[in-house]
C-alpha cells in the first residue's frame, strides 16, 4: 500500500465507531489505497472485537496485532512501524483528537516536499482550564530543559516516508521516547500547526503519572542537564563550606567562639547530607536505565497478528 496509519488502542472502546468513520472517510480520499495498523496494547476492555467486527466492513485494508501486556503508546507505535511496509506512514490516536485532515497534510508535505518527516504541532486543545495550563507548563519545561526543536504545545503525531521509518524502527533504546528519538535522528522535517479537537467518548488514560515518566525519560535519554545541576551544586556547596570554614576558624582564633556552634554543624551536615542523597539518587537513574538497556529486552512483545482485511 501506499498509506499506512499507525493505531495504538489502549481502553478506547468508546471512541472505536466514531474511529471507524474516520478512517473510511480518510481511506476515500486517499483512493483506498491504505492499511491501517491496529496495535491493542494490552487493552482488558472490547476494543479487540469491536475492531475485529468493524474493520470487516470497511474498505481499508487492516491488520491487528496484539501485544501480550500493556507495553505504553510509544512501544505500540513501533510495533507498528515494523509491521508497517507501505512509502508513507503515519500515527493516529485511537480517540479521534486530531482532525483526520492533518494525516492528509502529512501526506501530501511527504509527497510533493519530498520531506522525511511531518510533525503535527498543537495549536491549541479543547480541554478544560486546569489541563491546558498544565500541558503548557509541561512543554514549557520540556523545551527548556530537554529539547529547544520541540514545538510549543507539543507533539502527539507524525507522518514519515520510508526511510525515515527503517531508522526509526532500528533505535531500540528501553525507557526512551519515541518523539524525542524521532527529533534526534534529524532528516528533512516540517511541522504542521493543528487545533486538538475535544474528546468526544471515553476519558484519557494519559495520567499524571505517566507524563512524569515520559518527561523522566526524555531527561534521562536525552541530555546531561541533571548531572550539570548536581555538578553546579556540588561547586556551590563546596564554595559555601569552605567561606563558613573560614568565617568560623577566623573568630575562633580571636577567641569569639568559645562553645562549638551547634546550628552550623547541624546545617552543614543537612546541606551536603542532602546533596549527597540527590546525588545518589540521580547516579542511581542514569545506572538503571544502563542496566535497562544492557538486558536487551524487547520494548513490546506481540503475542497475535489478525488480518482482519486484504
Amino acid at each position: 500500500m501506499k498509506y499506512s496509519i499507525i493505531v495504538p488502542v489502549y481502553q478506547n472502546e468508546d471512541s472505536i465507531p466514531k474511529l471507524l468513520i474516520n478512517l473510511s472517510t480518510l481511506s476515500e480520499k486517499l483512493n483506498h489505497d491504505l492499511e491501517v495498523i491496529f496495535v491493542i496494547d494490552g487493552s482488558m476492555d472490547k476494543s479487540q472485537d469491536l475492531l475485529v467486527i468493524g474493520c470487516q466492513d470497511m474498505k481499508f485494508k487492516s491488520k491487528i496485532i496484539i501485544h501480550s501486556k500493556n507495553f505504553g503508546s510509544f512501544a505500540a507505535i513501533t510495533t507498528g512501524l515494523k509491521y508497517d511496509n507501505s512509502e508513507y506512514s503515519s500515527t493516529y490516536s485511537a480517540d479521534c483528537q486530531e482532525p483526520t485532515s492533518l494525516i492528509e497534510n502529512f501526506y501530501e508535505i511527504l509527497e510533493k516536499d519530498k520531506v522525511d518527516v511531518v510533525f503535527g504541532q498543537r495549536l491549541e486543545r479543547q480541554d478544560n482550564i486546569l489541563s491546558k495550563i498544565f500541558s503548557n507548563l509541561f512543554w514549557k519545561i520540556y523545551r527548556a530543559t530537554i529539547d529547544s526543536d520541540m514545538p510549543k504545545g507539543g507533539v502527539d503525531i507524525f507522518g514519515c516516508n520510508r526511510a525515515f521509518r527503517n531508522e526509526l524502527v532500528k533505535l531500540e533504546e528501553s525507557r526512551s521516547s519515541l518523539i524525542a528519538l524521532a527529533f534526534w535522528l534529524g532528516f528533512e522535517r516540517r511541522t504542521v500547526k493543528y487545533s486538538r479537537l475535544a474528546r468526544e467518548a471515553g476519558k484519557s488514560t494519559w495520567t499524571f503519572r505517566k507524563k512524569l515518566n515520559y518527561f523522566l525519560d526524555s531527561l534521562f535519554s536525552f541530555t546531561d542537564l541533571p548531572i550539570r545541576v548536581l555538578l553546579s551544586g556540588g561547586a556551590i556547596g563546596v564554595i559555601l563550606s569552605l567561606v563558613l570554614g573560614s568565617v568560623i576558624l577566623i573568630l575562633s582564633l580571636y577567641g569569639d567562639i568559645k562553645v562549638p556552634g551547634y546550628s552550623p554543624t547541624v546545617l552543614l551536615i543537612l546541606f551536603f547530607g542532602a546533596l549527597n542523597i540527590f546525588g545518589i539518587g540521580l547516579v542511581g537513574s542514569y545506572a538503571w536505565r544502563a542496566y535497562e538497556n544492557s538486558k536487551k529486552r524487547p520494548n513490546a512483545v506481540v503475542s497475535k497478528v489478525l488480518r482482519v482485511k486484504d
